[in-house]
């Protein structure tokens, strides 16, 4: 029936209700409370256990879940996270990898989930040198190291200083894939933060919605956790922290690691992950000496969440290889 046709009562409804379909998260988020940038109010899959450490004249702690498998392969697999994440988004990931035979140690970064955030000079070095503290207090000395996004990048670094203690290397979505010091200036840790600390809820959802290609209502509990740090009395100190962290990204590059990585290497990702993506993650690959690329055409930035039939069979017989 042609539109002129209709009831003006049913198109008033029709109107009504594609109206609220666009508006109803915008709407929803007024009602939200505030959250815990230490993530005490969010509930991890595993026991969270503490590693002392001191970093710049100060006592932090670093948290981790350490996490064995029923019936155990031998072999462990450490995940890293991005920067907007915790070691609590694997929960899927380790549940894959424990009912393989795995043990699995996730840890928080020093400034990120439920890890003491302190204002402290963040660099690449500390991170992969903190990781490999975590493993030598556990005694463990050989792991497959699997890094997401920002955690990519740490996983690399990680690789290329600690080649002894690296079975294998999976990058999932890194950030930082080029060196962009040569076609962006530098941005003053002031300014970062000022963004960092007016982020809203348009900036949040916006940065969450951009990572994948079919959205899911299961991400929104992201959403509304990453907005409800902004409303915290703890967000200027996490602010802080990430504007801290972004300075490494940029001053750290990777790119240089990579010929020198010893490691086999998988770089399995969703593909659809920003401009240039497919061809620089093909650039990753061809620099690591014994590396495999494997894209995803309908994914995006997290596609262990996104498409986990898909991801998980390759990740897992990589990982067994």
């Amino acid at each position: 029936m042609p539109i002129q046709k209709l009831p003006l009562t049913l198109i008033t409804a029709l109107l009504f209700c594609s109206f609220f379909a666009i508006h109803t998260h915008a709407s929803d988020h007024e009602d939200l409370l505030p959250r815990s940038i230490n993530l005490e109010d969010l509930a991890y899959p595993h026991p969270v256990k503490h590693l002392p450490l001191t970093l710049y004249e100060q006592d932090v702690r670093m948290a981790y879940m350490d996490v064995s498998a029923d019936k155990p392969n031998g072999k462990v697999v450490v995940l890293l996270h991005g920067m907007n994440w915790f070691g609590e988004y694997f929960e899927s990931t380790i549940d894959q990898l424990t009912d393989n035979g795995f043990r699995v140690i996730v840890p928080d970064q020093i400034g990120f989930g439920r890890s003491s955030k302190p204002i402290i000079p963040y660099r690449l070095d500390d991170h992969a040198a903190n990781t490999k503290a975590l493993l030598d207090s556990l005694n463990i000395k050989k792991a497959a190291i699997v890094g997401h996004s920002m955690g990519g990048m740490m996983a690399t670094r990680f690789a290329f200083s600690y080649p002894d203690a690296t079975t294998h290397l999976v990058i999932v979505n890194q950030i930082g894939l080029v060196d962009s010091r040569p076609y962006r200036g530098w941005t003053r840790i002031e300014d970062t933060y000022q963004r960092q600390l007016a982020r809203d809820y348009s900036a949040v959802r916006r940065n969450i919605e951009r990572y994948f290609v079919t959205w899911d209502e299961a991400y929104e509990r992201y959403v509304d956790l990453m907005y409800g740090w902004t409303l915290s009395a703890e967000w200027p100190r996490a602010a802080m922290v990430r504007a801290l962290n972004f300075q490494w990204i940029y001053a750290e590059p990777v790119v240089y690691d990579r010929p020198h990585i010893k490691a086999k290497t998988l770089f399995i990702s969703g593909a659809e992950d920003g401009r240039n993506f497919r061809e620089n993650a093909k650039a990753v690959v061809d620099a690591i000496p014994n590396a495999k690329l494997i894209l995803f055409d309908d994914a995006g930035h997290c596609p262990f969440l996104e498409v986990p039939e898909k991801f998980f069979p390759p990740f897992i017989d990589f990982l067994k290889s």
